[in-house]
């Protein structure tokens, strides 16, 4: 029992014991490719964020420690993300005030609070609260992180520097700074050179990673030709490993409150990210993995980010990608990339004094780049404008109100559309065409015919207190359309799964109607637990058996005195 429980908390077990011998080649390959990657990705989000370089190595080589430990998945790769970063710049920054120390402390902070709410949340199995990021929804929201983010390195890439707190502002800064001459030529043909040298590398698909040439490149050109004082640079990178003590100095309560609403934000993107991605890439390689335990995982992660000088991580989709393509079969090509960047940390951090702040610029604007849908909002407006709607407003709300501000945006706008679809759902009278089997839509088949004496209708929602009145009102007024004669109301009521307190009122207001004008009303395929209701309620006396029928077809037999095997070929159900 122990055992079992142990595996199910820390699958890195599993994965240790049943390591083939003939994966180790490949994991370690993959794990020098992948390094290629970890590094300037990771200084690059770093920055995107609002802090030190360092701290996107920290935020790299803890994550995927910790993931190889307790990570379901055997693929994945954990790190800094571009969807993430800036969310974490938008909370730390207004609060660090400038000071490097105390937006480490703070990025610290937020990725602990974001790994208790994941763990929190795979111990309670809460994965369905990534439903809330609908399609329309991320599509909008990831094209706008990506926009922001562009806009916020084209400064970087073109040697200079701005302040500002929107993509408006941004823009209008960047333009600004191009008239006024702030252009470093220098720094511009490296970071659009570098530009060039990840597109066509990645056009032409070669095995060596464009981002590695463009970064080796720029450096090895500063250091030759003595540039580093032409240009901006990343810096050296302090040598060593960070404490777990230093990592939090500082930090206050009054700084966990304000960080409460982004942490639940990244919270919910980083799962989102992640679940799509881990089961994406089981089901290519035909394993299964555990949405809590998926959760429990990365917020262990974050946990250990957080204390060591990290910040909040979610898993790659760039990177992922990267180490599936070069051969990797476990977690250990992660131990190994982040292996590999830690050496890099001990033993040659001063490389990153020669290496072009530009070149960094051109490795984030590309990864930001691969965030842009514009395909897929596109598809949204042909399918469904409701969907595109959501996902413009999504897109807006990032860009105008604010990073954390717009994902609250975007969540409200998503749950009141599914609340209007549910208010003013689609509604139907069902008839009869000749030769036909079933009965349908009459507003859809013209041609159909309403049965003698009945009116037969379909409401496709649950009955609750926002949609009871206008439930009745359709039918008071089907009735009304269909003119005297009718003596019986069938309700198809298969698409109905609910029932409240508030539509129960509306429903015996409707049969004391319908009964006033000698009209019965009939129960058609209603499920099993919305009949529970109407017994919980104490209406079981109300709605006897003989009221409710297995089909629409049995209860316009009941109705018309029909007995199935007295119709024609032709046996009518319900159109569905």
């Amino acid at each position: 029992m122990a055992a079992t429980w142990l595996r199910r908390w820390v699958p890195g077990i599993d994965t240790a014991l049943s390591y083939r011998r003939a994966w180790l080649l490949p994991d370690l390959r993959a794990g020098v490719v992948l390094t290629a990657l970890l590094i300037p990705v990771g200084i690059g989000y770093a920055e995107v964020a609002g802090l030190p370089p360092a701290s996107g190595l920290y935020a790299t080589i803890i994550p995927l420690a910790a993931y190889a430990v307790f990570g379901p998945s055997r693929i994945l790769v954990l790190g800094p993300d571009s969807a993430l970063a800036p969310i974490i710049a938008a909370a730390i920054v207004p609060l660090a005030l400038g000071d490097d120390t105390r937006a480490v402390a703070l990025a610290g902070l937020l990725a602990i609070m974001v790994g208790v709410i994941l763990t929190l949340g795979g111990i309670l199995r809460l994965g369905f609260v990534t439903d809330l990021l609908s399609k329309p929804i991320r599509v909008g929201y990831l094209n706008a992180l990506a926009l922001l983010v562009i806009v916020s390195q084209l400064p970087t890439l073109f040697g200079f520097s701005i302040e500002a707190d929107s993509a408006l502002r941004g823009a209008i800064g960047i333009f600004a700074g191009i008239a006024g001459g702030q252009v470093n030529v220098t720094a511009t043909l490296f970071g659009l050179g570098s530009l060039a040298v990840i597109v066509v590398l990645s056009w032409r698909s070669t095995r060596i990673p464009g981002v590695l040439a463009a970064v080796v490149l720029a450096t090895a050109v500063t250091a030759v030709f003595g540039l580093r004082d032409d240009l901006p640079v990343v810096g050296a990178l302090p040598q060593g490993f960070p404490a777990p003590a230093p990592a939090l100095v500082g930090v206050q309560w009054a700084d966990a409150a304000a960080l409460v609403a982004p942490a639940l934000g990244i919270a919910l993107i980083a799962f989102a990210d992640t679940a799509v991605l881990s089961r994406s890439f089981a089901a290519r390689r035909g394993e299964n993995v555990n949405g809590s335990q998926e959760m429990r995982a990365i917020g262990a992660s974050n946990i250990a980010s957080g204390l060591l000088g990290g910040f909040p991580v979610s898993a790659s989709s760039s990177r992922t990608p990267v180490a599936e393509k070069a051969g990797a079969r476990s977690q250990l090509t992660g131990v190994v990339g982040a292996a590999l960047v830690l050496a890099f940390m001990l033993f040659a951090p001063g490389l990153t004094d020669f290496l072009p702040s530009a070149a960094i610029a051109a490795v984030v604007i590309v990864a930001a780049a691969g965030l842009v849908d514009v395909t897929g909002f596109i598809a949204l407006v042909r399918m469904n404008k409701v969907d595109a709607t959501l996902s413009l407003a999504a897109f807006l709300g990032v860009l105008v109100v604010g990073v954390i501000e717009g994902i609250v945006v975007a969540i409200v706008l998503s749950l009141g559309a599914f609340v209007s679809q549910a208010w003013r759902p689609y509604r139907a009278e069902l008839g009869r065409i000749r030769g036909l089997r079933g009965y349908h839509d009459l507003s859809r088949h013209p041609e159909g015919e309403r049965l003698p004496g009945l009116v037969i209708v379909r409401f496709d929602a649950p009955l609750f207190f926002a949609n009871g009145g206008i439930f009745d009102d359709y039918v008071r007024a089907t009735v009304a359309a269909a003119g005297s004669g009718i003596h019986t109301v069938i309700l198809a009521a298969e698409p109905i799964t609910d029932i409240d307190t508030t539509a129960v009122e509306e429903l015996l207001e409707l049969d004391d109607f319908l009964a006033s004008r000698g009209i019965t009303l009939v129960f058609a395929e209603m499920k099993g637990p919305v009949k529970d209701h109407l017994r919980d309620y104490g209406l079981s006396g109300r709605f006897p058996p003989e009221r409710f029928a297995g089909t629409v077809g049995e209860a316009v037999d009941a109705a018309t005195g029909t007995l199935r095997g007295d119709l024609d070929s032709t046996q009518w159900d319900t159109d569905v």
